[in-house]
């Protein structure tokens, strides 16, 4: 009992330990985007006190042109979620449903491809999209669903086992087709995992930084993170603008997560359990 205690003990210790190193720089960037330049230079960990400012999130929002910069992300975030949803879900259902050889090569070829690291073909990727004019918006969602779709067609094939087969078999005989089986039928029993699918995709797009840069070549097409490299590259002897510039970019996706993280270990679970 007293051991049962002690580890207890030790455990809490440790997860608050973990939970001050985790939330430090959070602390760091909040309270000194709330100080004057000055009382950044002065004193980086205290609290803002007599420095205190909101001045820096509306000079920072301005200067981000963030209504811009966002609706960008917005629009390559949703658009790619909606196909990688589309065409992974209907993907990973004819691969369980199709007991052949070659469903299991291709699910194979899926989840081989999560292990290629994206450095490795990101020259020839670029390379191959500039001499086929897709250096834009419309070419990066493209390449999002992607590298998107082998974690998302594993995430539904597991899923999409627990959906029973006669409930399709009794919609054939109903008249379906598999087009309607599919999307009457299978799709919304898939709404668990179709959120888990949707925040880990959208909260990797909505930060990714390294795609945008290589493909996007216009300021008016910038994404948040892209709008941030050069925003601080602009300002970076005003960490002040900087840092209120970064929790206004961090803002939306920590919201968006905090109110849909349950659905994340919900979706997982059931798909794995089931």
């Amino acid at each position: 009992m007293v051991e049962k205690k002690t580890n207890k003990v030790l455990l809490g210790i440790i997860g608050i330990l973990s939970a001050v190193i985790f939330l430090a720089p959070f602390y760091l960037v909040v309270v000194n985007s709330l100080k004057t330049q000055k009382g950044f230079l002065i004193d980086v960990i205290g609290l803002p006190g007599k420095y205190f400012t909101l001045n820096n999130y509306v000079e920072s929002f301005i200067k981000l042109n963030f209504i811009r910069s966002a609706t960008n992300s917005l629009f390559i975030t949703v658009a790619s979620i909606t196909l990688i949803i589309v065409f992974a879900s209907m993907a990973a259902w004819m691969l369980v449903r199709t007991k052949t050889n070659l469903s299991m090569f291709i699910f194979l070829m899926f989840s081989t491809a999560m292990l290629i690291p994206f450095q490795a073909v990101m020259l020839p990727l670029v390379r191959i999209m500039g001499k086929l004019n897709l250096l834009n918006p419309g070419g990066i969602i493209f390449m999002y669903l992607g590298f998107g779709a082998p974690l998302s067609v594993m995430l539904y094939h597991g899923f999409t086992k627990s959906v029973p087969v006669e409930i399709e078999e009794a919609a054939i005989i109903d008249g379906c087709n598999k087009f309607e089986v599919f999307w009457r039928v299978v799709f919304p029993l898939l709404k668990p995992i179709t959120v888990t699918v949707s925040i880990l995709n959208a909260m990797w797009i909505w930060n990714d930084f390294l795609l945008p840069q290589l493909v996007i070549n216009r300021p008016q097409w910038q994404t948040i993170p892209l709008k941030m490299f050069y925003f601080f590259g602009q300002f970076s002897k005003r960490w002040d603008l900087g840092l209120a510039g970064l929790v206004i970019a961090m803002l939306p996706i920590i919201i968006f997560y905090l109110a849909m993280q349950k659905h994340i270990i919900k979706g997982v679970m059931q798909g794995s359990i089931k």
